[in-house]
């Protein structure tokens, strides 16, 4: 606690006894060499492992003295070593004086009990000087009883007296090697409480200060104050302190163990006395050596310390359970800094924590349990793993990578995956909504995390050109469709946002527009549309997300529609009788395309058609009706045995069903010439009247398909709770080839939509480069188009005289008036 070099106030005089003995030994030999003053600085004496005392008889100081001399020149440990003669040089011992070393068991001047035989050293010439053999003690020896006690009081008077500047009773050497004992025989640890004696000094010298202040106060306020070279009183105590009691290396490097200690114990989980940690770095931050003693070495072993338990947790623990211990030291650093630590000390120390806990670890980390803890939505985890990376510099970035690879491989699952198709547009729906709850809440609505994820379903969702676009349109058709009675209107809406949502990332749009309309025609022209208001939602949904040409063909089919109901009005105003029949007039550029069928209606539709046809072009001169007969549908007044029923049919239905007015039986062959509906058309509607719920006819033999020598006859015997019953046609399922003449009719489309747009770039520029016009095209246009075949829409229109090449330069056009 206090230098060691300091030389005892009044040193005790050595005996008379003691001084003669000292002078008269001497070694012919080299080995002991004559008494001679030294003075030993405080390195040497860190290597010093025997005390001596103040002699009190000739034998126990010569002894001493030898021992000293020893030391210097062979050092030999008297405390650690046991010392034994090879050989016995009795024969020259009458030549030379003896010295005796203590015989048998005593206590050495410090205390230590020391067991040795009856060693004998005797001078002989040089020529016959024998070395010494230094072995080691075979059992360590040990502290006798109440040693330790006892070595406190001399400490504690040591102390006291030098204090008090008083004489001390025990050599100073003595007292060093007393202490080098205590901790050699692993009793640091109760050194480490004489931390608590620091403290009461430095508290005791605060309080003695404050009253000599108060003593000297106008001598303070006046002399002191004039004379700025000087410091305060008070200024002039800290500087007292510092210089005489904490600038000893000792006293400050124990200082600094012992707090070290006490808070390398409170991480560990141990209670510790906050106060007096709290009282102690308060008194190094008075003295203004709080950062050159404390806080350098309180941050490399903080580094070093969670350096190490970064590494180990990390191979240990889930990356859950990581990130709630890496809070949890955040939390307890910040408390320190709060309860005991100098507020300059949070900044280094936080970054330290986060560097060594977060920083060395962010990849690790994510590719470890990232994946983990979004496929399983652990919204805490996500909050806290956003939150941790956010202190540290590139944490975000780093997180913000991994979250675009996971969403573009996690959709990408779903897309490519042909299987997934009925569930594609569902599961991209829940995906969205997954993630868009994640960002939310567990990333704080961070912009960047918002348009990565956008980035990123719009790359995977095309990674499969157009299928998604027809998947979506017929996912619209299913929610608007009648008889879907999942949702209200409210939920309908809600549900038509978020499709929207998806519409938004597919690039081929206008594959979408194709099936949507063709769907959008079936709904209209049946009756099929669960409600108008939610159908005008939609289309003013494209509208604003597509623009006012995108659906002007969807707007044009509900005029049609509108335009219809008031021509029906007029139409039965202006004909006389009751003439049951509805008719919707189509304007052919806004509905999909139909292959008209021929087909033999009876007399009285035909009667129907062309009074209407009359009195349509009589209003609407030079126009042309195309009679859509796949489109109709009728409804049958029937008499069964149980009683009449209403039948709700298709036109195809209703022609097969009249047939039976004239006959019992019919073949196959038979309907076919009388109806000339088409084979596959006539077998569909037979197998819903034949083998569907409801059935009206009964087929000979019974199968579910209908073969080429069937027998068909009306089921008098039918029988139904209700009294009108809709007989649904077999919908026939969309074959690929349907689906490529879909796909073909909206690639047609695009080659008109690619040469009117670069017909209209050339008619505007006159003169532009290939790159140059390949560029602006791409702007102008909202599908994807390959570079090949924009160069074969550009040679088309090259061969059609709409443009040509510069002669000069093959790669620039010239447009053609």
């Amino acid at each position: 606690m206090f230098p060691t070099g300091l030389p005892s106030p009044n040193p005790p005089p050595p005996t008379q006894e003691a001084k003669t003995a000292a002078s008269d030994v001497k070694h012919d030999s080299g080995i002991i060499t004559p008494s001679k003053k030294r003075k030993i600085n405080s390195a040497e004496r860190e290597d010093i492992d025997t005390i001596s005392s103040s002699p009190k008889s000739l034998s126990s100081s010569t002894s001493q003295h030898i021992q000293k001399k020893l030391r210097f020149e062979d050092s030999v440990d008297f405390i650690g070593l046991d010392v034994k003669m090879t050989e016995e040089f009795a024969s020259c011992s009458n030549k030379s004086k003896n010295v005796f070393l203590p015989g048998g068991v005593g206590h050495h001047a410090n205390g230590l009990t020391k067991t040795a035989g009856s060693n004998t050293f005797s001078n002989s010439k040089p020529s016959a000087a024998k070395k010494l053999v230094i072995k080691n003690f075979k059992d360590k020896p040990k502290l006798p009883e109440n040693y330790t006690h006892e070595t406190w009081q001399k400490l504690k008077e040591a102390v006291e007296a030098i204090q008090n500047s008083t004489s001390i009773k025990y050599n100073l050497e003595e007292l060093y090697q007393a202490v080098e004992n205590l901790c050699s025989h692993k009793i640091s640890a109760k050194l480490y409480k004489q931390l608590r004696k620091i403290d009461k000094c430095w508290q005791d010298h605060c309080r003695q200060m404050i009253m000599i202040r108060s003593i000297f106060l106008f001598l303070d306020r006046t002399y002191v104050l004039q004379n700025s070279m000087l410091p305060s009183i008070w200024d002039m105590g800290l500087e007292l302190f510092r210089f005489h009691i904490i600038s000893d290396l000792k006293v400050q490097s124990k200082t600094i163990d012992g707090i070290l200690l006490l808070i390398e114990r409170e991480r560990n989980g141990e209670a510790i006395d906050r106060s007096l940690l709290r009282s102690l770095l308060s008194m190094l931050s008075d003295l203004q050596i709080y950062q050159d003693s404390f806080e350098q070495r309180f941050l490399e072993e903080t580094n070093c310390l969670y350096a190490a338990e970064g590494q180990r947790l990390m191979q240990e623990r889930e990356v859950p359970d990581y990130l709630h211990h890496v809070n949890k030291r955040l939390e307890e650093e910040a408390d320190r800094v709060i309860t005991y630590l100098d507020q300059g000390t949070q900044k280094p120390l936080i970054a330290t924590v986060e560097k060594q806990l977060l920083g060395e670890h962010l990849t690790a980390t994510l590719q470890k349990g990232l994946t983990h803890l979004l496929d399983e939505n652990r919204i805490q985890d996500l909050s806290l793993l956003y939150q941790l990376f956010s202190r540290v510099r590139g944490g975000v970035q780093v997180l913000l990578q991994h979250w675009i690879e996971y969403i573009k491989a996690f959709g990408s699952t779903i897309v490519i995956n042909p299987e997934k198709d009925k569930t594609m547009v569902q599961e991209l729906l829940d995906f969205k909504d997954k993630v868009d709850h994640i960002i939310d809440i567990c990333f704080m609505k961070n912009e960047k995390f918002v348009n990565a994820m956008k980035e990123a379903f719009e790359t995977f969702i095309n990674k499969r050109p157009n299928k998604p676009a027809e998947l979506i349109a017929k996912h619209v058709d299913s929610k608007l469709r009648a008889g879907n009675k999942e949702a209200t209107d409210e939920e309908l809406e809600k549900m038509l946002d978020k499709i929207m949502i998806i519409f938004r990332f597919i690039y081929g749009k206008d594959v979408f527009e194709a099936f949507y309309k063709k769907d959008l025609a079936k709904r209209l022209l049946v009756g099929k549309s669960a409600s108008v208001d939610a159908e005008k939602s939609m289309l003013s949904k494209l509208k604003h997300e597509c623009g006012a040409a995108f659906t002007s063909k969807l707007e044009g089919m509900f005029k049609d529609m509108e335009l219809s109901k008031d021509i029906m009005v007029q139409f039965k105003q202006n004909i006389p009788g009751n003439i049951e029949l509805t008719v919707n007039i189509l304007t052919m550029g806004y509905w999909p395309t139909y292959v008209p069928m021929e087909v033999h209606l009876p007399s009285e539709m035909v009667r129907l058609q062309e009074i209407f046809k009359t009195f349509y072009l009589g209003k609407h001169s030079g126009r042309k009706l195309q009679w859509q007969s796949t489109l109709g549908h009728c409804v049958l007044k029937a008499e069964f045995k149980e009683g009449k029923k209403e039948l709700q049919v298709s036109l195809f239905q209703t022609l097969v069903l009249l047939m039976f007015n004239e006959g019992e039986e019919f073949s196959l062959d038979e309907i076919k010439l009388a109806t000339g509906i088409e084979d596959s058309e006539l077998r569909r509607t037979l197998q819903s009247l034949a083998c569907g719920k409801a059935r009206v006819v009964t087929k000979v033999p019974k199968s579910k398909d209908v073969e080429d020598g069937d027998k068909f006859s009306c089921n008098d015997d039918f029988k139904h709770k209700l009294f009108r019953i809709k007989i649904n046609q077999i919908q026939m399922k969309e074959t690929v080839e349907e689906q490529a003449s879909t796909t073909e009719r909206v690639f047609q489309d695009r080659q008109y939509q690619i040469d009117a747009a670069i017909v209209r770039i050339m008619k505007m520029r006159k003169t532009l480069s290939h790159n140059l016009l390949v560029s602006e095209v791409y702007n102008q246009l909202k599908f994807p188009v390959k570079p090949a075949d924009l160069k074969k829409r550009i040679e088309s229109l090259i061969d059609r005289d709409y443009m040509e090449r510069d002669k000069e330069n093959p790669n620039q056009y010239n447009y053609v008036a």
